[in-house]
Order: C-alpha cells, then structure tokens, then sequence
C-alpha cells in the first residue's frame, strides 16, 4: 500500500505520514493518485486538488504537442545583446506565471536543478511550477545578465512573494543556463535563498504580469 499523502495548496510541499517532502519525490516514487482512497482530507482540498489536476492533465496535451524543432530566438552563440534579450523574455516568461508556457522554452527533456529539487523533462517543469505558484502568491521577478560565452549565459535575479501566511519574501538567486543550437534551454541551475521582509519593504510594486519597461533593474535597486 502506497504512504498518504496529499498536497497541501498554498504550500510548494506534500505531507506525508507526517513528514514535509517535495511533490517531485513523490511522483519519481511512482505515486501517482493525489488523494488515496479513504484517506481523511477535507473536502476543500479534494475538490482542489481534483480541479487542479484536471486542469493540468487538459494543458498537458498542448505542451506534448508542442513543436521540439521551432526556434526560440535568439539563438546561440550568444553577444551581450542577444544574450541580454534571452534573459529579458525569460523574465517575462516567467512572470506570466503560467507553468505551461514556461516549459516552452525548454527542451522535452530538459534538466532542473532548483534549489534542492531535481527536475527532468517538461511533464515535471509545469508540475513544479503549477505548485511554486500556488504557494508564492503575488509573484514579481527581475532576472539580470551576469555573463555569457557560447551557448551558456548565467543570470543573477530577485523576486518578491507573499505565502499562504501573508508573509512577504524577497528570494535571491543565481541560475546557469545551457542551451541547444535552437535556443531551447537543456539545462538550469538555480540556487535561490529566502529573505523575509515586511511589506513597506517590497520594491516591486508593478501591476502583476510583465515588469514595465522603465522599471528599474536590480543593480539600479541596489539589489
């Protein structure tokens, strides 16, 4: 019999028998129901997190039809402007907060290290990400070029969230990029640490979605 186990919405971990562990660990174990028959879970949460799923299972379709051969400009080797264009659409990718447009910009098999998370393949990119956004509500990031050579450019970023707690967090990270000679990211790295603040202290204060041109950068925030 497989352990119980439910995730908790809001929160970017799963219970299990009483201990906290990642949703992915779950899913590599080869467990596949989010509710286990009989178990004892609210009806909210069940009603939650079978319209979640649904939902996920219907987009699914879109991203495994999605065409591996289409160019995602711009292209590798990369130059400081290019490079810095890449970094700017991954942004605004990513602050669409949207799990399945995303993982367009990776490969089918793409390779994730996220903080202590190991990710393979797009299936477990828009997993991942459908759970980091139900946690971090209020989601804004600002991604910054650090530098490049050939296919690889590494970006040095910051975003500010609110959990499920109402608790502000500006997180902090560094990510090395890798990419195939279509622009489709292979591999990412992100190590990411959490700071909590108070909400006069928030910097990011643009209406959610794409960061406005004349927004300023992370080095003009000081940050």
């Amino acid at each position: 019999m497989t352990s119980q186990a439910f995730f908790i919405p809001g929160a970017r971990k799963i219970l299990r028998r009483g201990v906290v562990v990642s949703y992915l660990q779950l899913k590599t174990e080869g467990y596949r129901a989010l509710i286990e028959p009989g178990f004892n879970c609210p009806q909210h949460i069940t009603s939650q997190l079978r319209e979640s799923t649904a939902k996920l299972q219907s987009r699914r379709t879109i991203m495994t039809q999605a065409n591996e051969n289409e160019n995602r400009p711009p292209l590798p080797p990369f130059d400081l402007e290019s490079a810095t264009k890449k970094v700017r659409l991954a942004e605004d990718g990513w602050n669409s907060r949207d799990p399945v447009r995303v993982s367009q910009a990776y490969t089918i098999n793409s390779r994730w290290r996220n903080r202590s998370d190991f990710i393979n393949g797009r299936d477990q990119i828009v997993e991942f990400l459908s759970a980091k956004w139900s946690g971090e509500q209020e989601y804004r990031l600002i991604k910054e070029l650090w530098a490049f050579a050939g296919n690889r450019i590494a970006v040095r970023f910051a975003y500010e969230s609110q959990n499920a707690d109402g608790q502000w967090v500006r997180s902090y990270g560094n990510e090395n990029w890798e990419f195939n000679e279509l622009g489709l990211m292979t591999i990412r790295h992100a190590s990411i640490n959490d700071l909590l603040i108070s909400e006069s202290q928030r910097l990011f204060r643009w209406p959610l979605g794409r960061r406005p041109d004349d927004h300023p950068s992370l080095s003009a925030l000081g940050l």
